[in-house]
């Protein structure tokens, strides 16, 4: 689809929302989920919502916002320099926006920046540039993709002697489900910054990309490892170079192939786009990673010699933490992702061994990988360490939610995080307050 083709005909809204509730039902059981139980019953129509909310600008034509925001602004008429409407220099900095990565349809953050130098006497609302940009970041995009769809829209709705875009983009990077946590180095975050120009903008070595880095430097933007619209180098997505292989279910991932692809039509796309082509693909490959399965948790038959919940003398205890445990899951509401850090803190009785953190990072593990919602984690943490210590146990869980970016408040950076309390931490607020202390004082990782 052309960017100056923008928006697609609003044809068969309600039947398509259905197809993709239809489809969500088909990934869910293709997990071994019931899509009746509570917490799920609800979860077809929820993503059906959040994918139509998140590229809703299929639907929308930048031209539109632009006609008549365009405003008489004077310049200067006699002298030398540029002021005004007549060749000065406007940028508008850190729009917070979010996509949809094309390769994996997972989320992605984008901080924007765009500037324009104004002709014909005449400016644009600078809120108009925040709007046309949202337009095509509410679609299935690669970075310079979408700073070129912002930059030739720009460039033909307002018809400015030069347009640029700078975008610095940030993908969720999911580690390998059985590698991921015994990797130190893994990153959290793929980044990458884009750029797109026309007009003066268009030589990359132009005196007018200097000012405009420059107004960005302003206010702490380091953008010097820009990427131009000519890099070659490899595609940004980590789902591009994973080595994950689809479990040899055919059928049911046949079925769950089928399901995205029909997802994508209905969005308005065509799943043959070079884009979009291996996409359902490497969805499905990724959904799986938390494929409901019998699976118990294994603990490498630690034993713990428990203590007596109901033991008077507590000098013979002392308090033990496990803080920044890695864990990355999957939002049963929205078919999303999040992830954070778990803090967990117990008493043990002096002399006996802590818990090694191995063991805590292999319960983390466990209930991370499946359809969760971190209430659920945050318990389920804290019920396994008390049945292996006795009683006294804090959990504290931090966690990004990509749901919160994509979808509601739409909020960059916005986190949450929730606390269990069992036995004496319930009580004693000393113990409590010791530990999140602790947390404090420790820098998250």
């Amino acid at each position: 689809m052309g960017v100056l083709d923008e928006g697609h005909v609003e044809v068969g809204f309600e039947q398509e929302t259905l197809t993709i509730e239809e489809a969500v039902k088909v990934l869910l059981q293709g997990l071994g989920e019931d899509i009746n139980r509570e917490g799920l019953s609800k979860t077809p129509a929820r993503v059906a919502k959040a994918l139509r909310e998140g590229t809703r600008g299929y639907r929308q034509k930048a031209k539109d916002i632009v006609q008549g925001a365009l405003f008489p602004e004077a310049g200067l008429n006699n002298g030398i320099g540029h002021a005004g409407g007549v060749g000065g220099l406007v940028i508008v900095r850190d729009l917070d926006l979010f996509s949809y990565c094309e390769s994996c349809l997972l989320p992605f953050q984008v901080k924007c920046h765009v500037g324009y130098v104004p002709s014909g006497q005449c400016v644009v609302g600078l809120s108009k540039l925040s709007r046309v940009a949202d337009v095509f970041a509410k679609r299935l995009q690669d970075p310079q993709r979408l700073a070129d769809d912002v930059c030739s829209a720009l460039n033909h709705g307002i018809k400015p002697a030069g347009v640029a875009v700078v975008l610095q983009c940030l993908h969720i990077h999911f580690p390998n489900l059985e590698l991921g946590f015994l990797d130190s180095t893994h990153q959290e975050w793929v980044t990458v910054s884009v750029c797109s120009g026309k007009g003066l903008f268009e030589n990359a070595k132009a005196t007018i990309w200097s000012d405009f880095l420059s107004l960005l430097k302003f206010r702490g933007i380091n953008v010097e490892k820009t990427c131009t619209r000519d890099s070659t180098g490899p595609c940004w997505c980590p789902s591009q170079s994973s080595s994950a292989l689809i479990p040899c279910k055919i059928e049911t991932v046949h079925q769950m192939v089928t399901a995205v692809t029909s997802i994508l039509r209905s969005l308005g796309e065509d799943p043959l786009r070079k884009g979009l082509v291996g996409t359902p693909n490497r969805y499905v490959t990724w959904l799986l990673n938390f494929e409901k399965t019998n699976k118990e948790l294994k603990l490498d038959g630690y034993v713990c010699g428990k203590m007596d919940p109901f033991q008077p003398n507590c000098n013979e205890e002392e308090m033990h933490s496990e803080l920044n445990l890695a864990f990355w899951s999957q939002c049963e509401h929205h078919l999303l992702p999040f992830h954070g850090v778990v803090h967990i803190g117990y008493f043990c009785t002096k002399g006996t061994n802590p818990i090694a953190k191995s063991i805590l990072q292999s319960i983390v593990h466990f209930y991370g990988f499946k359809l969760q919602v971190q209430e659920r984690i945050t318990r389920q943490v804290a019920e396994t360490v008390s049945s292996l210590l006795g009683g006294d146990v804090i959990v504290v869980v931090e966690a990004s939610h990509s749901c919160m970016v994509s979808r509601g408040i739409e909020k960059l950076g916005s986190n949450t995080a929730t606390m269990a309390l069992l036995g004496r931490f319930s009580t004693d607020d000393t113990a409590k307050t010791m530990f999140l202390q602790r947390i404090q004082n420790t820098p998250t990782s």
